[in-house]
């Protein structure tokens, strides 16, 4: 009997077809239609309708799948923990994060660590959205505080707090001139991203003020898109400083109200709830860590 044809089974009913499955899993499509057709096969039975637009399970593949996933779900399980006992790093590590982060943090660490432990493969999906890595088999998923966490079955560890700043392009603040106050700066468009709450921005004193951002020019989960959009000289945008550092020193954008502080950017890294965290994720958390603490090469010393 070939198992791996039942849990690549199980993982095209699970990504909701065979293109997406072959993405994920790295595999060509061809061989998962083929490991599909020789577990029907070898059962005699009809478990997928196949049609040009998607997939439908028949009754006897929706019976099947859900009394063989849980089985590979825990085997995996039993699989990881038996890994989280070896201090080995390696094997493939997979890792959500949102757009700027992502890109300027995790992915610096990223091919750091991977230059120290050759056996390690690092995967990193980048998206907005915040999931359960339970549920979607990642090793990690960071999180923003600003947006609702999971709760079931995981561990939330809090791993960077990020200065941010508000920031717009020369060309509109020639247009509608730099901003000295608060009140000046709730004249200027601005570039948000869609859940953000009101902008919590302290001035010099100390007090509190929250701009509301229901009215903005640009609306994006991405980041990289509201920077363009302001380097374009079309609104203001509140990021990370270490994502704007670039763009500051080649004069393409200045920060605003720099005696002003903005709320920082609270990331947390989300964690399956196990007995033993995998030496893998061990060790991209305390590189995470040191990166954090300006020591990029503590993580990297053998």
């Amino acid at each position: 009997m070939e198992w791996r044809d039942w849990e690549l089974f199980c993982e095209v009913v699970e990504h909701g077809g065979f293109t997406a499955a072959a993405r994920v899993l790295g595999h060509p499509k061809s061989s998962l239609s083929a490991a599909v057709q020789r577990l029907e096969a070898n059962l005699g039975l009809r478990l997928i309708e196949r049609t040009t637009r998607h997939l439908r399970l028949t009754d006897v593949g929706e019976t099947i799948y859900r009394k063989v996933r849980p089985l590979f779900a825990a085997l995996h399980d039993t699989h990881n923990e038996a890994l989280a006992m070896s201090s080995a790093v390696a094997g493939t590590l997979r890792i959500k994060a949102p757009y700027e982060f992502g890109a300027h943090h995790a992915g610096p660490v990223a091919c750091a660590v991977m230059s120290r432990y050759p056996e390690l493969a690092i995967r990193i999906d980048v998206e907005h959205d915040i999931v359960n890595p339970v549920a979607e088999n990642y090793d990690i998923v960071f999180a923003m505080l600003e947006a609702p966490l999971p709760s079931a079955g995981i561990v939330i560890r809090r791993v960077f707090t990020l200065e941010r700043g508000l920031f717009a392009a020369p060309a509109l603040l020639e247009k509608f001139g730099e901003p000295r106050t608060l009140e000046e700066l709730k004249t200027l468009p601005l570039l948000t991203g869609p859940s953000d709450p009101p902008w919590a921005i302290t001035a010099p004193g100390g007090a509190v003020e929250h701009l509301t951002v229901d009215r903005a020019r640009l609306t994006s989960s991405n980041a990289h898109v509201r920077l363009q959009a302001a380097l374009a000289g079309h609104g203001v945008l509140r990021v990370t400083a270490s994502y704007t550092r670039a763009a500051v020193a080649a004069g393409q954008l200045r920060r605003l109200l720099p005696d002003h502080a903005c709320e920082p950017l609270n990331v947390h890294a989300l964690l399956p709830a196990r007995q033993f965290v995998p030496a893998k994720v061990r060790c991209f958390l305390d590189a995470m860590e040191a990166h954090a603490r300006g020591d990029p090469e503590a993580y990297i010393r053998p």
